[in-house]
């Protein structure tokens, strides 16, 4: 198996501070193949910068120690700093912690921090991570921050809006940022089940470094924001074969991780 994030992640695990963050547990309820219970959080219009037509502003590389390993990105919010990625790009699962000293660059691309770069803090995963590190639970939020900063993260670059319980066939943006890469890679395909809680799409070139990338549907062609629907992640880590890739289903758990990270006062 070829878990998406690289090695540096195994030397920040084994010198984890204990007790680093603090989550609040929620029952895992039963699910729904169905998915009867949807919502959305709507996410207002914002104007980004003109960059390179690669991908959104509103994602980017997760760092550590200098190097990227992840994928994350900005989802609308009250606050405007809450982050969505893969549990597994924060969390070591089970019998782990949170990682730390994680930063993300939005709009990353050719060496280049166009926003510079957001501390990353309050990470939350579902308890059916940290516990057993459940394929069907990994997904993950947190919030960025930079100091100094006069304007949140989402009135720079924008945010994608949060949907759970939608259909299990959707046309989708999938981005990633390979550990070997410089830029993004960006796929448009249509996802389809691979499992009760699994979802799947076919997308070449998306290794090592992609997990935690979003799948984004109706995206708009000027802003390159739209509805957010999943993450490299889930089965195998997102996916041995970097020519496709997996997603956990986005529904009542991944709402509920959300609201609290939004809860906060």
């Amino acid at each position: 198996m070829r878990v998406r994030r690289t090695a540096v992640l195994l030397s920040v695990a084994a010198i984890l501070l204990l007790g680093a963050a603090f989550v609040i547990f929620v029952d895992h309820q039963p699910r729904s193949a169905d998915a009867t219970t949807s919502g959305t959080v709507e996410a207002a219009p914002v104007s980004t910068p003109d960059l390179p037509a690669v991908s959104s502003p509103a994602i980017g590389a997760l760092f550590v120690e200098n190097k990227h390993y992840c994928t994350a990105s900005v989802v609308h919010s009250a606050q405007g700093d809450v982050l969505l990625t893969a549990a597994h790009c924060i969390h070591d699962g089970e019998g782990g912690d949170y990682f730390t000293g994680v930063t993300f660059a939005p709009g990353y691309h050719d060496g280049v921090a166009p926003f510079g770069f957001w501390t990353v803090s309050d990470e939350l995963v579902a308890p059916g991570w940290s516990a057993s590190s459940d394929p069907d639970l990994d997904v993950g939020f947190a919030t960025a921050h930079q100091a100094g900063a006069t304007k949140s993260l989402e009135s720079l670059v924008g945010a994608n809006t949060l949907a759970t319980g939608t259909g299990f066939e959707q046309p989708i943006t999938l981005t990633g940022y390979p550990d070997d890469s410089e830029v993004p890679a960006v796929c448009q395909n249509t996802t389809s089940q691979q499992d009760t809680y699994q979802l799947k799409v076919d997308c070449t070139g998306f290794p090592t470094g992609t997990s935690g990338g979003p799948w984004v549907t109706g995206q708009d062609p000027k802003t390159r924001l739209g509805t957010v629907i999943g993450v490299i992640g889930g089965f195998e880590y997102g996916g041995d074969d970097p020519d496709t890739s997996y997603s956990s289903y986005f529904d009542t758990d991944v709402q509920a991780l959300y609201r609290q990270t939004t809860a906060r006062a």
